[in-house]
């Protein structure tokens, strides 16, 4: 499956802004709207794009290679 353009600029917004909870604010979306976007870019590209703390985000490899 195709990543879609939205997927996309979401998660580079996720990225620069550093939390799901920022992006959704920046892209007037919900928190979870944005983590489901996050989540089936991921799945479509097959590899986990975001380490996710509880008190930071952070790239994985993948990620820093699509980002």
């Amino acid at each position: 499956m195709k990543a879609t353009s939205e997927e996309l600029a979401i998660f580079v917004s996720v990225v620069e802004s550093g939390s799901f909870s920022r992006a959704a604010e920046q892209l007037g979306q919900a928190n979870s709207a944005v983590s489901r976007a996050v989540k089936k870019l991921e799945m479509k590209l097959g590899v986990s794009l975001l380490n996710r703390t509880t008190r930071q985000l952070s790239l994985t490899e993948e990620g820093e290679r699509y980002f």
